[in-house]
């Protein structure tokens, strides 16, 4: 078995979460009986501040408001997750690590330290607009039309640089799908570009 490691990049709305759990239905029929483990940095934040204490308190009124965590959070969220769950024989699917360009020498390490081989980056390319359209149609509460703004506005300045981090190494494949299509043509797309 040779493991395979995919990280989803793409701005708030994109549906790069969407793109993520159709592949790993993909790969789970395809490779019956295999372990998988997603890693969704946003909705892991979001099952951590139901729990009790001043940091979940803290990250609770920080997401609220529409701020920036520290870093050391969604560090802490992943490498958390993979500490505890990784055996080295399970495909990852990752989705929201490395957002800024700092982390993503992080993220590197980890992935070389377990050994992790041709990672695949995968963005999901959406523009400003219409992100912006379906962030405020879903209406979460970090969705409100500013705080999409500043959450799309924060993609461009740092998310951006650290997708280029990824191509300027030539231990991962890029890969680029348009997002404005239909989920179905997303998703054939990615999986033509997968090859």
């Amino acid at each position: 078995m040779n493991p395979k490691t995919f990280i989803f990049f793409g701005r708030s709305g994109s549906g790069k979460g969407t793109q993520a759990q159709l592949l790993i239905k993909h790969l789970e029929a395809a490779h019956a009986g295999e372990r998988f483990v997603y890693i969704e940095t946003g909705a892991k934040l979001r099952e951590f501040i139901q729990e009790i204490g001043l940091t979940q308190d803290l990250t609770s009124k920080t997401m609220s408001e529409g701020g920036l965590l520290p870093s050391f959070l969604p560090i802490w969220i992943w490498t958390n997750t993979f500490i505890r769950n990784l055996n080295g024989k399970e495909h990852l699917v990752l989705d929201g690590l490395a957002r800024r360009k700092y982390e993503a020498p992080i993220l590197h390490d980890a992935l070389k330290f377990y050994n992790r081989l041709s990672p695949v980056v995968v963005v999901v390319n959406v523009s400003k607009g219409e992100c912006k359209k379906r962030l405020v149609a879903r209406s979460r509460a970090d969705d409100k039309t500013n705080d999409a703004e500043k959450r799309l506005a924060w993609y461009d300045d740092n998310v951006v640089p650290t997708i280029e981090y990824f191509r300027e190494d030539s231990y991962y494949k890029v890969i680029d799908v348009n997002g404005e299509q239909t989920v179905e043509k997303v998703f054939a797309d990615l999986l033509a570009a997968l090859g």
